[in-house]
């Protein structure tokens, strides 16, 4: 017989339900879940807008100085460069920031940042750098090199007035 002090052997079984046991299983069928669910579907970046090869007047190319959000464009020796990748140099605050938006051959060939490199009127003649030694021609045609194996030459510069200007605005 079975001593009085003993719990009968049913009581020994416990129920599988515990907190525990659910805290366990809610876990379980969580991690499952996160584990089976649909992946948002995998989207690519937006692409650029197409860049068109254009005509430039100064005045017209003066806005791609890096603000307000438009791009960094420079010309060098009548190329139009899309300098944008490069606005930490050739944007606002950049050590070259004041060839953006302007025709940089001068200030290049000469290696001078200063504002009087640059045409001031911007409606006037382009710059013939007629003037500069075989020193300055060879340092802007590697300035020119170097632009050509990074930037994408989005257009020409051409003076206000020109046959050119004129067609471009037709």
């Amino acid at each position: 017989m079975a001593d009085a002090s003993t719990p009968p052997p049913a009581a020994y079984a416990a129920s599988p339900v515990t907190p525990i046991n659910l805290i366990l299983l809610s876990l379980f069928v969580f991690l499952v879940y996160l584990r089976l669910k649909p992946s948002a579907p995998a989207t690519l970046p937006r692409a650029p807008p197409p860049t068109v090869f254009r005509t430039f007047t100064p005045p017209s190319l003066f806005p791609y100085n890096g603000l307000n959000g438009m791009p960094v464009y420079l010309s060098v020796r009548g190329r139009v460069f899309d300098v944008t990748s490069g606005r930490n140099f050739y944007g606002p605050g950049g050590p070259y920031a004041n060839f953006a938006g302007r025709d940089a051959s001068r200030g290049l060939a000469c290696g001078s940042f200063d504002e009087d490199m640059l045409t001031k009127d911007l409606d006037g003649p382009l710059d013939t750098l007629e003037d500069l030694d075989a020193e300055q021609l060879e340092a802007m045609k590697g300035w020119e090199e170097r632009f050509e194996e990074k930037y994408l030459v989005v257009g020409k510069l051409v003076a206000v007035g020109s046959p050119e200007a004129e067609e471009a605005k037709a």
